[in-house]
């Protein structure tokens, strides 16, 4: 099999090279815990001041939490169970945006930890449902969706500045965005990072043993991997004139005309943070030119997306880009919103290393890291 480039048509055989693919198998999951997918109404104790709404971008689905004083009720969503106050009013005055893009296969309830962190944080937090890259499609994704999901971010503040009931409750002269894990790949292109397949190529023919997470990711089957290990190898010794164009094209953010010009492709965002992000396919010079803050919480058991090769490499290479935790025991999926036991399951047995949260991980420490994500927005965003 060819390789096929991120822009090819659908009828081609495309290079699915999901980071970190989640695909909840929601509907399963909801039949053995027994939960509906709808909200339930029981009042719990007021954990904090965290309204839930729902929106669309065009078709893009678009969930925001944001600060409340209304008291927070009991909320199942499928196999998850939160505390928000539904379709609340928000707390008086503006407030700022943070676009929180999930990781592959993911959603907006698998990152609500975090979300209602930055909420209570005073932040009004959006999370979009990137377009075949979630838990109910990931059709298009890795190489397709990297494309655009960027292009949905600026989509989602976009929509806010035009809606009629938002648009005097944000201030969007500024924006933060965070991603976890592919989403992360998303934040850097917002920041100006660029890639290409061909990187992603070329570093999986020399590391995909080591980084077998995220060359061979949602691949637990030897014969799956073996078909993706012909597909990195077809481009072996071939030198990068000889590639097709699409291969070796720059992705992502804008590239400068001249030194000094802004490789952001949206001038709003302006502070971007990264969980254990995809990186191994930006160029360092890219990542080089970044120049809003960008702050990176690391997780040195990430079996999925190896730090040497990814939240390493990019703080060796993005002198914008400062360390804000460093999590020794935790392990890729740490950094999501505790899963249900269902989901967890599945995920680790689709996995070739590394999908299952570490045993005996501190939730503490998860927290904290949340928090320095809230403290890093609110520091370079300001008021």
């Amino acid at each position: 099999m060819t390789l096929c480039h991120p822009h090819a048509p659908r009828t081609a055989r495309t290079l699915h090279l999901a980071p970190v693919a989640r695909r909840w198998a929601w509907a399963a999951a909801a039949r053995r815990a027994g939960l509906a997918a709808a909200a339930g109404l029981a009042a719990l104790p007021a954990l904090a001041q965290v309204g839930l709404a729902q929106l669309l971008a065009g078709t893009l689905p678009v969930t925001l939490t944001y600060p409340t004083a209304a008291p927070a009720k009991a909320l199942s969503v499928g196999p998850f169970n939160l505390a928000v106050a539904a379709d609340a009013d928000p707390l008086p005055g503006t407030h700022r945006l943070v676009v929180l893009s999930h990781g592959t296969g993911g959603s907006w309830q698998a990152d609500h930890s975090l979300a209602a962190t930055l909420a209570r944080a005073g932040f009004v937090v959006a999370q979009p449902l990137h377009q075949g890259d979630n838990f109910r499609d990931s059709s298009q994704a890795g190489p397709v969706s990297w494309g655009t999901r960027p292009l949905e971010v600026s989509q989602v503040i976009d929509m806010l500045a035009a809606h009629p009931q938002w648009q005097a409750r944000l201030r969007l002269d500024r924006v933060g965005v965070h991603g976890m894990s592919a989403g992360g790949g998303t934040a850097l292109v917002t920041a100006g990072g660029q890639w290409r397949l061909v990187d992603l190529v070329r570093h999986c023919q020399a590391q995909g043993d080591a980084d077998m997470g995220f060359c061979y990711n949602g691949l637990a089957d030897a014969a799956a991997q073996a078909r993706r290990r012909a597909q990195y190898d077809s481009a072996r010794g071939v030198p990068d004139l000889f590639l097709p164009a699409p291969m070796t094209r720059l992705q992502g953010g804008r590239t400068p005309a001249a030194e000094g010009d802004d490789p952001r492709p949206d001038a709003r965002v302006a502070a971007v943070t990264v969980a254990v992000p995809v990186a191994a396919m930006f160029t360092a010079d890219s990542l080089a030119r970044i120049r809003v803050p960008v702050g990176v919480v690391a997780a040195q058991r990430d079996q999925m997306l190896v730090p040497a090769w990814h939240s390493s490499r990019l703080l060796q290479a993005c002198s914008a880009c400062s360390l804000l935790a460093d999590l020794p025991s935790a392990g890729h999926m740490d950094l999501l919103s505790p899963l249900p036991a269902g989901i967890a399951q599945d995920e680790a047995a689709r996995q070739p290393r590394g999908g299952a949260p570490e045993a005996g991980f501190d939730s503490r420490l998860r927290d904290a890291a949340f928090q320095a994500v809230a403290d890093f927005h609110r520091r370079h965003l300001g008021p």
